[in-house]
């Protein structure tokens, strides 16, 4: 594969960062992660870590390309759930560690999506926002439901509600797995924490993708600037990872 990448993680306002990110990069695929450790809950940060190094060691030991690449996303995301549960079998309820994610798999010319809560993938096209994954919050609801517009969900007292996470309860959460999505020679990927993407359009997070001799790297940095800038003086952890795609 002929790609280029790239990962960033600020620490914004906060006193300890609690997201994780890798893009793990092999010949025949390469894996984008994000997890983000739920800053309401004790031991975010373990969350997160434990649950980058299951699906990041499952993608090390399966051969590539991925035989089936949805039941792997499905598996590796159910077993960095059971591990993070065990993080809290001795802790009351309300204070198991938790985290929410996005995890990206691309080969074959295609990419496929898992995620769980508000970590977010999103497709770039010639500077605009393709596709992006939905939600896993009550904002997310009311979009789709048509109460409330994009727009208004940014400032919505209840927008960082998230109805299922990793960790927490024993039975897997609901997860979000997508069929094969096609790639174009010149599309971004872009896998990020919900302190990335809230504060920010879809314009202003297409311009990482934007075609010309940009490099990526920059991009993202730029654009996690623009994030901190806007969410100021109350930011998140603001991590996120991007592939540039040009070709098989």
């Amino acid at each position: 594969m002929k790609i280029e990448y790239a990962k960033v993680s600020a620490l914004g306002d906060r006193t300890d960062n609690q997201d994780r990110a890798a893009v793990v990069v092999a010949d025949k695929a390469a894996l984008m992660l994000v997890f983000d450790g739920m800053g309401g809950h004790s031991d975010g940060a373990r969350a997160a870590e434990t649950a980058l190094k299951v699906v990041q060691d499952l993608f090390m030991d399966t051969p590539l390309p991925v035989f089936d690449p949805q039941g792997f996303l499905y598996m590796a995301l159910s077993r960095a759930h059971d591990d993070v549960v065990k993080l809290g079998n001795d802790v009351a309820v309300d204070f198991r560690p938790r985290a929410t994610c996005a995890v990206c798999l691309i080969q074959e010319e295609g990419s496929f999506w898992a995620h769980i809560g508000d970590s977010r993938i999103y497709q770039l096209r010639n500077g605009s926002v393709l596709s992006r994954s939905r939600d896993h919050s009550h904002v997310e609801v009311l979009i789709q439901e048509g109460a409330i517009t994009e727009e208004e969900a940014l400032d919505h007292p209840m927008r960082n509600f998230v109805e299922c996470c990793l960790g927490g309860d024993a039975p897997v959460p609901d997860m979000s797995v997508t069929g094969k999505k096609a790639l174009l020679p010149g599309d971004v990927l872009l896998a990020c924490s919900d302190g990335l993407w809230s504060g920010l359009g879809d314009e202003e997070i297409a311009r990482i993708g934007r075609p010309g001799d940009d490099s990526l790297v920059e991009n993202l940095k730029q654009l996690s600037i623009q994030a901190l800038q806007a969410n100021s003086p109350y930011s998140d952890n603001t991590t996120g990872t991007a592939l540039r795609w040009f070709g098989p």
